[in-house]
């Protein structure tokens, strides 16, 4: 039997004391291609930009395409390792590819079990906001986002190509 973590993993919304450490990471992850931080204007005022988030959870706001989401750090700890996004609808483009939730880990903390936390957490707010069954997507070659999606009890639902990669589509109950 593993003992319980000494800082469990929790999801919480920003604060005024995360500017730095949420912009280092949105920086860290921008060189593998993912946007930690949301939105066309996240280089802006950080008060401005935290309003805009609790707005854009509310749907107010949103800009062309976006739709009502909840948007979450993973901390452990006191120290950010990651973040979430619950969106609470989806759009045609959303169905496709991206789905309810969106999720990344910092590189210096994976493979250390924070994105199943992350992901079980998360599909409680979706559950929260209405979702029944949340569609999870990941590129088909990313092996540790597979074995998430299917340990939180994703099935796979199909294989989708576009853009010149192939998506896995996962349904995953919420309750």
């Amino acid at each position: 039997m593993t003992a319980a973590p000494e800082h469990p993993l929790r999801l919480r919304a920003l604060t005024p004391q995360d500017e730095a450490a949420a912009r280092c990471a949105h920086d860290v992850m921008a060189r593998e291609g993912f946007e930690f931080l949301l939105g066309p204007d996240q280089d802006g005022d950080w008060s401005d930009y935290l309003r805009r988030t609790e707005e854009h959870r509310a749907g107010v706001g949103l800009p062309d395409g976006w739709v009502p989401d909840t948007f979450l750090v993973a901390e452990v700890g006191g120290v950010i390792v990651g973040r979430v996004s619950v969106r609470h609808t989806l759009t045609p483009a959303l169905a496709e590819v991206g789905g309810h939730i969106g999720y990344g880990v910092l590189p210096e903390h994976r493979r250390r079990g924070y994105a199943t936390a992350m992901l079980r957490q998360a599909l409680g707010v979706a559950r929260s906001v209405g979702v029944r069954d949340a569609l999870v997507t990941c590129d088909d070659d990313n092996v540790g986002s597979i074995r998430t999606i299917e340990r939180c009890g994703g099935v796979l639902q199909d294989v989708v190509r576009g853009e010149g990669r192939a998506t896995r589509r996962y349904r995953v109950p919420t309750g």
